[in-house]
Parts: C-alpha cells; structure tokens; sequence
C-alpha cells in the first residue's frame, strides 16, 4: 500500500495559493510597510512536499508574482539553517512555476486536479486575499472533499472569509500566529497596527476553537483535513501533520477505490 500512495503522490498536485501584495498600511493609513509572503513559511513547506514527490501549482491574485516580506529574510527566522534560506531566495529568483503564478480563477476551474491546498502566512494575505472572492470558494471546496487545507501563520484568518452560517470549520481547533506575537510584530516589528489583525479573538468569536503555545514555538494543530500553524518557526511541526493528512487522504481514496472494485 506505501509503494501506491508512493505513487499517487507523484501524480498528483498541490495548489499553494500565495499572495501577490507588496504594501501594507498601518495606523490607518499613517504609514506604509513593505510586506508579502514569509519566505521560510512558503519555502519549506514546498520542500517538504516537492520531496515527498507531489507536483506544485502557484496561484496568486491576477496571476501576480508574489513579493517575498523583507523581514522573512532575517537569519533570525532561519536559525541553524542559513543555507536554507539561500536555497529558497534562489528559487524564488529561478523557479519558472514560481514566477509563473496562475490566477485564483484559473486554480478554481483545476480545482479537481489538486489532492490539497496550502497557504502560506506573511501580512501580505490579509490585504489581498482576505478581500478575494475566490479564497472562500477555494476552501470550501477543500473542505468539501476532505481535501487536506494547510493555513500558515497569518493564513488561518481566511477562514473568517467564509460566513458562519455555511463555514465548514465551526466547531475545528485551529492554530495561528498568537496574540501575544501579533502584540511583539505591531510594537517591536513593524511599530504600527495593521488593519486586519486579532485573528486568534476573531477565530474563537467564529466558532472555532483556538490553541496555542508559546511564542516562537513549532506548534501546529491537525483537525481532519485542516493543519494550522503559529509562526515561521513551526515549519516542522505543521510539515509533519500536513504530510500525514494527505497520507490519510490518499490512503482513504485507495480504500474506497477497493469497495468499487
């Protein structure tokens, strides 16, 4: 059975849905940041399911690169792994698919091609694709199918995206980037409130039910198909959980396959 789901995953897709924002506004309007998507939050994940042996689409609003957060290239961010972090700036220089995002719509009418969905965090998200009209479709759909749905960071708040009374995450334990490091990034990082923000109060008010550890812990939650993260140093954490729920997944989809025989 490993060796089948081996090579299923080889013929199969992930959709990683990236935000194509460059510029956030903070204090109302006060002042500008450069902003995007976090380097090692996109970068890592992808490594883990490219070596896995999983295809990978990029989609992005309008088919429009992504920007990558200047703050995301801090070696703080990439610890004992700083030839990591050269590796993922050349591919973001170099990667073609990178280069060559999809539009949201597009991804939508493939939808069926992907076996899961990944975004990854960065505050570049809750500009665009917290206003996308694509991004609530896109995950219910996931959902739909048990696809498994991978929200990194800042990207758990697009759950918010989809109105409680057809949300299909009520009700799930879901993780992100905590208030007390939403505290430490508006005062110490970029000393300005942005303003979309509150997302773990905003979750629970929702109807979900928010976790969380200690600030720059590797701590993710798996919920069925849903695997939620806190920050850019959870990589491990949620790659290990996003990696199972697709085995779960495809393993599912061998067992049904078997019943139809």
């Amino acid at each position: 059975m490993i060796t089948n789901i081996s090579l299923s995953a080889q013929s199969k897709k992930i959709l990683f849905v990236l935000s194509a924002e460059d510029t956030l506004q903070l204090n109302k309007g006060e002042k500008l940041r450069q902003t995007g998507v976090f380097l090692n939050e996109f970068y890592l994940a992808h490594k883990s399911v490219t070596e896995a042996g999983y295809l990978v689409d990029f989609a992005a609003p309008n088919g429009i690169v992504a920007t990558i957060d200047i703050e995301s290239i801090n070696d703080k961010y990439w610890k004992n792994n700083l030839e990591g972090k050269e590796d993922a700036l050349t591919f973001t220089r170099s990667n073609s698919s990178f280069n060559n995002p999809i539009t949201l719509e597009k991804a939508i009418e493939n939808k069926s091609d992907y076996v899961g969905l990944i975004i990854p965090g960065g505050q570049g998200l809750m500009i665009d694709l917290f206003k996308d009209k694509n991004i609530p479709l896109l995950l219910k759909y996931f959902a739909k199918e048990n696809k498994p749905t991978g929200l990194i960071c800042h990207a758990p708040s697009l759950i918010l995206t989809i109105p409680k009374e057809e949300n299909p995450y009520i009700g799930f334990k879901v993780n992100s980037v905590s208030p007390f490091e939403e505290f430490v990034i508006e005062r110490f990082i970029m000393k300005g409130k942005p303003e979309n923000r509150k997302i773990a109060k905003r979750l629970r008010k929702l109807g979900l039910k928010y976790r969380r550890k200690l600030p720059k812990s590797n701590f993710a939650i798996k919920d069925r198909n849903l695997v939620t993260s806190q920050n850019p140093f959870s990589g491990n954490a949620f790659n290990k959980m996003y990696l199972e729920a697709l085995t779960e997944y495809l393993e599912e989809g061998l067992t049904k396959g078997s019943r139809t025989k």
